[in-house]
C-alpha cells in the first residue's frame, strides 16, 4: 500500500469558501436588486412575480463564482505573480458567472 502525498491537494477551508460564496452572492443580489428597482412600468404579459426569478438566480450565480474565486486563490500560495494571476482569473470568472446568472434570471423579461 502506497501513502498518498498531502502536498498535491488543496487544503479547503469551509468558513471561508462560504464567507466569499456569500459576499459573491450579496454583491450580485445588490447588482440585480438595482437593475429591477429601475423598471417603473413593468410590461403585462410578465407574470405578477417576474422580479422572484432574476433574485433568486443570479445571488446563486454570484455564490458560484464566489467559491470559483476562492478555489483559484487557494491554488497557488507561494508565488507573488502567480497569485496575482490566478486573482485576476478568479475575478473575471466571477463577473462571467454574474452576466450569466442575470441572463438565465431576466431571460424572458428584461432580456429578450
Amino acid at each position: 500500500m502506497t501513502q498518498q502525498n498531502d502536498a498535491n491537494f488543496i487544503q479547503v477551508n469551509p468558513i471561508a469558501a462560504a464567507k466569499r460564496m456569500f459576499i459573491g452572492a450579496v454583491i450580485a443580489f445588490a447588482l440585480i436588486l438595482s437593475l429591477l428597482l429601475s423598471v417603473k412600468y413593468p410590461k403585462p404579459e410578465w407574470s405578477t412575480l417576474w422580479m422572484l426569478k432574476p433574485l433568486l438566480i443570479t445571488p446563486l450565480a454570484g455564490a458560484g463564482g464566489g467559491a470559483f474565486f476562492y478555489y483559484m486563490t487557494q491554488i497557488v500560495k507561494n508565488n507573488v505573480w502567480a497569485k496575482l494571476i490566478a486573482t485576476l482569473v478568479g475575478i473575471v470568472g466571477y463577473v462571467i458567472a454574474i452576466w450569466l446568472g442575470s441572463v438565465l434570471g431576466l431571460n424572458g423579461t428584461l432580456w429578450d
